[in-house]
């Protein structure tokens, strides 16, 4: 069966994606930031989830969870994120920049990070794929200017996964991000307009059908490529 890992396990988004993964009969392996964190998704995810601590900001802490694993990785998800500071401190007129500045390096600088780290056992793998989680509030077309920082780390790791496609294309590896859309979670609030079980499935199928003929590309939850 294959083998997922997706960053950011614990909650939200990448726990249903974890579970929807096991349904399928994925093996998954998962990051989460704690002992703590990792034992409680053991318990929850069962025997074939296996739990690996680091912080996506760690760079060292990154390599060396990626190294203690040689096994073969069929795909990536680069899920771990964060919304930056309070609303009122993320306009382009009233920025906290030290907010602006964790932002990305959690939802920007973390992705390719933890995507460098991983890529030999990616290419251990018949097809390698990584999948980022981005925004539609990334869109370069939605002039909205609320969560600039958000937006910003967003959107940047759109062209940051653009590139890596392009670096990797010889190789075969597939990678590409995706729009989870609007989503009930902590992050996304009660209000949101998607259930993250239907989105889940949603991402779990594109990262199954990914291949390098749609690596670098923008897709929604649905598997419908979308404008960057």
């Amino acid at each position: 069966m294959p083998t997922m890992l997706i960053t950011g396990v614990n909650r939200g988004i990448g726990l249903a994606i974890a579970e929807a993964a096991l349904q399928r009969g994925w093996d998954v392996e998962g990051s989460c930031r704690t002992p703590a964190q990792a034992e409680a998704m053991q318990a929850r995810l069962g025997a074939r989830f296996t739990p690996l601590v680091f912080d996506v900001t760690d760079h060292a802490g990154v390599a060396t969870a990626a190294a203690a694993r040689p096994e073969p990785l069929d795909v990536l998800i680069n899920n771990a994120g964060i919304i930056g500071p309070e609303a009122e401190a993320q306009s382009a007129l009233s920025m906290d920049f030290e907010g602006f500045r964790q932002t990305l390096e959690v939802n920007t600088l973390a992705p390719l990070a933890v995507a460098l780290a991983f890529l030999p056992r990616l290419r251990l793998a018949p097809a390698g794929r990584i999948l980022t989680i981005s925004s539609q509030m990334a869109w370069m077309g939605y002039a909205k200017s609320d969560r600039v920082a958000y937006r910003a780390s967003k959107a940047a790791v759109n062209k940051v996964m653009q590139c890596l496609a392009t670096d990797l294309e010889d190789e075969g590896l597939a990678v590409a991000v995706v729009d989870p859309g609007w989503v009930r979670t902590d992050m996304g609030g009660a209000g949101a307009d998607l259930s993250p079980v239907d989105v889940a499935s949603g991402i779990v199928e594109l990262a199954a059908s990914l291949d390098r003929s749609r690596s670098g590309r923008f897709f929604r939850w649905t598997g419908e490529e979308r404008e960057f």
